[in-house]
């Protein structure tokens, strides 16, 4: 059977392309592709590889019985033909990475000083995992009081030895990744992991809390960046709640640019539920990919707020390796300011009766603001009664705003249940009238319900802090919303 294919979209008229850095050449580029592996050819593009020394050169030398190394080795080879992304690109054609391609790219090398940590641990309660420049810091964490048998830590520390082979055995084993994963690859300092055996419920949320010390003043061409790594491993009929939190101070405007990257083995039955929470500078590059394998009969459920970076993107990979199996996912995106928030992802059904559904939902409140859902669910020939559903609802409040939608089912099974939607407007008039009508003035009318509109998915946030500093914050930045 042919598959089903609906791609609804909005474009927009873009700048010139600006001109490139003299004394750089391009030769003719490949096309890079989220369907398929990184292609190994001839072409090598000189900015991505003096980014590959320099990175290379930033990290210490380890041994090649490193659990790291294969990663670095393999992530080297593929940065050596791989072009850095452009609009011409399919992936990346709503999406202008030239944030970073038209900045100087410095890798962090060595962890953050004891005195630049002042701050960062604000709750020592919590089970957390402070992660500083891509850095595991133990010194600001705090991981007692876990279960027997569940690890949390870094990998390079970890002396369990059957604990760091089992985990080691998924580090980068995935095939769809782009050049931003090769460069976490290549860049990463360590791994941080969470590890949790069989049959063990974590009552309590471990928290992974990211914060960025190197930066530069706003403006400025200097680009920090930080590549951390997590990886999650989650053995049959096990349950655990992971909470990312990526933040910066109060009123921080510095430029730097985060690279991270997180995979997700879910075994047989288990059980994760992920709250990402991304909150950057405004003036900062956010690029993370999530990759998730689910064994047969394993839940997976995400919910996503982002509302920083002046480009964020998220790329989510859910890739399904067993029967009975349950996702759902939940984003809110919100653009204040000339800010790009773009969410990539990816679920691929290869056995019976998986069930999934999606809410995207984004608000654009600037002018010069926008947002971009490409969202691909593949259900092959073996995949026989899926249920997946999928819809996209953006929110756009000022004229020039730009949101670019691509909903796409790919269907090759014939017993299926599945459906996808997309709607884009402004606020409804009817909706202000009834507002208006009992008695409550236009902008409280106006804030209240662009507020609901982002409060649907912040709700499913389960951890009351960070659904309360959720809240808060995306008040504050509604309400501080520039006009273009």
């Amino acid at each position: 059977m042919a598959a089903l294919s609906f791609t609804p979209q909005i474009h927009q008229l873009t700048k010139p392309k600006p001109k490139l850095k003299a004394g750089w050449r391009y030769k003719p580029k490949a096309t890079l592709s989220f369907q398929t592996p990184i292609s190994s050819s001839t072409f090598s593009d000189p900015f991505v590889l003096q980014l590959a020394e320099s990175l290379e050169d930033s990290i210490p030398h380890t041994s090649s019985q490193s659990p790291l190394q294969s990663l670095r080795d393999l992530s080297s080879q593929s940065l050596l033909s791989t072009p850095w992304p452009t609009r011409k690109d399919e992936d990346f054609r709503f999406t202008d990475t030239s944030l970073i391609r038209h900045s100087q790219i410095i890798p962090i090398s060595t962890p953050p000083q004891q005195d630049h940590l002042l701050g960062i641990s604000e709750d020592t309660h919590l089970t957390n995992l402070a992660i500083v420049d891509g850095f595991v810091v133990d010194s600001v964490s705090n991981v007692s009081n876990l279960p027997n048998g569940v690890l949390v830590g870094s990998l390079l520390g970890s002396s369990l030895d059957g604990i760091t082979k089992r985990v080691c055995e998924f580090v980068g084993d995935f095939k769809w990744g782009d050049l931003f994963w090769a460069i976490n690859g290549l860049g990463a300092p360590d791994v941080a992991v969470v590890y949790v055996p069989e049959n063990c419920k974590v009552e309590n949320p471990v928290h992974l809390r990211y914060f960025q010390v190197e930066g530069s003043e706003k403006g400025s061409n200097k680009f920090p960046v930080s590549n951390p790594r997590v990886i999650v491993v989650v053995e049959k009929g096990a349950e655990v709640e992971i909470v990312e939190e990526f933040v910066c101070k109060e009123g921080d405007d510095r430029s730097y640019w985060v690279n991270p990257v997180m995979e997700v083995v879910i075994g047989e039955g288990a059980k994760v539920r992920h709250s990402y929470v991304q909150r950057e500078s405004l003036s900062s590059a956010h690029i993370k990919w999530t990759s998730v394998r689910q064994e047969s009969a394993s839940t997976y459920k995400l919910v996503e707020v982002s509302t920083g970076g002046k480009l964020s993107r998220h790329n989510l990979h859910v890739q399904q390796f067993g029967p009975d199996t349950v996702t759902e996912l939940s984003t809110f995106h919100l653009s204040i300011g000339d800010q790009t928030q773009d969410l990539h992802s990816r679920l691929v059904f290869d056995h019976p009766r998986g069930y999934s559904r999606q809410l995207h939902k984004c608000i654009v409140a600037h002018s010069l603001g926008q947002a971009v859902f490409d969202g691909n669910v593949k259900v092959n020939r073996y995949a026989q009664q899926t249920d997946a559903g999928q819809l996209t609802r953006s929110l756009l409040l000022e004229p020039r705003a730009t949101v670019n939608v691509k909903p796409n089912l790919q269907i090759i099974a014939d017993d299926v249940k599945c459906s996808h939607g997309a709607a884009i407007s402004d606020l409804e008039e009817s909706q202000l009238f009834y507002f208006l009508a009992r008695g409550i003035d236009l902008e409280t009318a106006k804030r209240a319900l662009v507020f609901s509109f982002g409060a649907e998915v912040m709700v499913e946030l389960s951890d009351p802090r960070v659904h309360n500093l959720a809240k808060l914050h995306v008040k504050q930045m509604l309400e501080r919303t520039p006009k273009g």
